[in-house]
């Protein structure tokens, strides 16, 4: 299986500290998936706006390809003035309505302050919905002080979070194998 572990952002360096992990956490369990650490910050990004998607750069082409191709997704994002970053939701309105249908998702998050785990609930989740992803039901959500001073995560029960979300994940990922797929066609 093709895991695509998404940050979610172009800025910052804490999401994909937190995608680092559970990609380590992930091989511990399940040394059989591929997993690719995709950073939005790597590719040239525009705008959806109606046109042709043929008429849109290599860069965008090959971000859609790689959700199309992948078996399932971690999605690490941080959180901007109470919202997902608007790279990130960008990217969503790129795919078809059924590429990532049936296939496992992950969430895992970081802010400033503690309440600003419901935009997850709130934004995040309504988004994987509609998509009718396999989202598990743990997701991870960080603060910055569970961190040092070189975004290392020191907090026990974070790394405890982490361990469980990527144990639940394999299962979803297992359990997703048995599911039909139905054919796409997303251009």
């Amino acid at each position: 299986m093709k895991i695509l572990l998404v940050d979610g952002t172009i800025i910052g360096t804490k999401t994909g500290v937190i995608l680092e992990q559970v990609k380590d956490y992930i091989e511990k369990l399940n040394m059989n998936y591929t997993l690719e650490i995709v950073s939005l910050s790597n590719y040239e990004h525009q705008f959806v706006d109606g046109r042709p998607f043929e008429k849109y750069n290599d860069d965008m082409k090959l971000l859609v390809s790689k959700f199309e191709q992948a078996d399932g997704y971690i999605i690490a994002t941080p959180i901007f003035q109470g919202s997902i970053p608007g790279v990130l939701k960008n990217m969503f309105d790129f795919l078809h309505p059924k590429t990532m249908r049936y296939k496992p998702v992950s969430i895992v998050a970081n802010g400033g302050t503690y309440q600003h785990h419901l935009v997850i609930e709130n934004q995040l989740k309504p988004i994987l919905d509609y998509f009718r992803c396999l989202v598990t039901p743990n997701y991870v959500y960080t603060h910055t002080s569970h961190f040092d001073g070189n975004n290392v995560i020191v907090d026990e029960d974070v790394h405890n979070r982490l361990r469980e979300l990527a144990r639940v994940f394999v299962q979803y990922a297992e359990m997703s194998k048995s599911l039909s797929k139905e054919t796409i066609d997303t251009h």
